[in-house]
């Protein structure tokens, strides 16, 4: 366990000096993230490259994020939070200006798997070392003001993204991190936890790792290329059977290696277990009608990339206004309301989106995800408190890795199946028209009812995906305290 040993820890308020630090990283790591996307088109020209291309800028990102959150977890809880909470912030500015410099696209991809592993250490630890210096009586509103400020930058992003490229070039959207970096490398040094001077040996199980993080990749893989080829192709079988392969050894492995990559004990505990599932299946049920949304606005009510950008930024917006209030109420009430009325709110808000048509207005799509976006902030800082407390202090950094881990496999479970049931409907209404002859006019027609079509088939689905999180939060306390024990007497504690 670390001791909160920092220039400032014999202040009274020494947990909100901490809560400060992490909102840095928070707040940098999710600007980037929504600020990139804004500018692909214009990279796809800056670079002389095709499209395809200039997607593994953001998709090389999100997949090494991903795969080294676990990873980056375990060695926190092993070699200590807060220093590399501070080593996140010096690669991830490293990686900033280094992206900011490359002279092809190739090179960029490159130095945004180093911004993505910058932001691994940032992201795997943010959540431990609030729930390291928090008692629990704080803790919700203190992770609700993290998503807040998230979810504001994350809103914020597209706009700053937009105004960057226009005034200045490509290049500054990357080195805007680079002073944040800075301010939070020095904050982090002055402020952050330092290990314990009795730390155990360090121990690390590379096989289990590596059985785990392949198995990971092939999955992530396996589900960004669903819609590139047929969903029953050879490709997508062996991306899938090598998933499944190496997580079945990793899982063999865990249960005799002496210590494990990832304690199986933690997923005895029921708040852990079904907090991470319904987190998974609570950003599915967002994304999912997200990817398609776009389309929506501009093939269907015509609208330009802007306004319809700025429709879109209504649901991390009420995210973060919701957030704190969420986080410090779950503090009084506990969190089993906010967790179950959150996803039945977004429930009742997709069922508000699947009701909108071709002659639909702005408003009417801003009002409804104004629902969404409601019953997320009610449920993501009830629910990651939940998933935190359950976790013994020695892994709360893989706990927060594991955490985000299945944040990013919903939001790419999500993605996939819109694309999968976009794909689908439009190579059959495609392969209808073939036989009277494409014509431009005809394939916008195509594009519009696959889009309509595959609209309303994914808001049924992600209706139910939201129920099934609602039903699963609903259960996940009725037996919190034993939950509790029997995870204690796993991890013989």
């Amino acid at each position: 366990m670390q001791r909160p040993l920092s220039f400032f820890s014999e202040s009274k308020g020494y947990r909100w000096y901490v809560l400060g630090t992490v909102l840095i990283g928070a707040f940098m790591s999710a600007l980037d993230a929504s600020i990139v996307n804004i500018a692909l088109p214009t990279m796809n020209v800056h670079y002389h490259t095709r499209l395809e291309i200039v997607e593994w800028v953001s998709l090389a990102y999100l997949l090494t994020l991903t795969l080294l959150l676990p990873v980056m977890g375990k060695l926190a809880d092993m070699l200590g939070r807060g220093p590399l909470y501070n080593a996140g912030f010096v690669v991830f500015g490293i990686g900033s200006y280094l992206c900011g410099a490359a002279n092809g696209i190739f090179a960029l991809i490159l130095w945004r798997v180093v911004q993505a592993l910058g932001a691994s250490m940032l992201q795997a630890n943010s959540l431990a070392l609030i729930t390291q210096v928090f008692p629990e009586r704080e803790r919700g509103r203190a992770i609700g003001i993290q998503g807040a400020i998230q979810a504001a930058a994350m809103s914020f992003g597209p706009f700053l993204g937009g105004l960057l490229v226009e005034k200045f070039s490509t290049q500054s959207i990357f080195y805007i991190n680079v002073p944040i970096a800075l301010a939070g490398t020095v904050v982090g040094w002055l402020i952050l936890p330092k290990p314990a001077p009795n730390r155990p040996k360090f121990s690390f199980d590379y096989l289990g790792a590596f059985a785990f993080s392949a198995g990971l990749l092939a999955l992530m893989l396996g589900l960004t290329q669903v819609t590139n080829h047929n969903w029953f192709s050879a490709h997508e079988h062996v991306l899938f059977l090598t998933a499944l392969f190496c997580l079945g050894a990793f899982l063999a492995m865990e249960i005799v290696v002496p210590k494990p990559f990832i304690k199986l004990g933690l997923f005895l505990e029921r708040n852990f277990t079904i907090g991470n599932i319904s987190g998974m299946l609570s950003y599915m049920a967002l994304f999912s009608p997200m990817f398609l949304l776009p389309f929506y606005l501009e093939r269907v009510l015509k609208l330009g990339p802007s306004h319809a950008g700025t429709v879109l930024t209504v649901v991390p917006l009420t995210l973060s206004a919701v957030a704190i209030l969420a986080g410090y109420l779950s503090d009084k009430f506990g969190v089993r309301p906010f967790t179950v009325g959150g996803m039945v709110v977004m429930a009742v808000g997709l069922f508000a989106m699947a009701t909108l048509h071709s002659n639909s207005s702005a408003f009417d799509v801003a009002w409804r995800l104004v629902i969404l976006g409601l019953g997320m902030g009610i449920f993501t800082p009830p629910n990651n408190r939940s998933v935190m407390g359950a976790a013994p202090q020695a892994d709360l950094s893989v706990a927060g890795g594991l955490l985000n881990m299945m944040r990013s496999l919903g939001m790419m479970g999500g993605v996939a199946f819109a694309q999968l049931i976009y794909a689908h409907e439009l190579r059959l209404i495609t392969a209808k028209l073939a036989l009277e002859g494409l014509t431009p006019a005809k394939m916008e027609r195509a594009h519009r009812h696959a889009m309509m079509v595959g609209y309303d088939k994914v808001y049924i689905v992600m209706i139910v995906v939201a129920l099934i999180a609602a039903f699963l939060s609903l259960v996940k306390e009725r037996e919190e305290r034993a939950g509790r024990i029997a995870m204690h007497i796993s991890l013989g504690e």
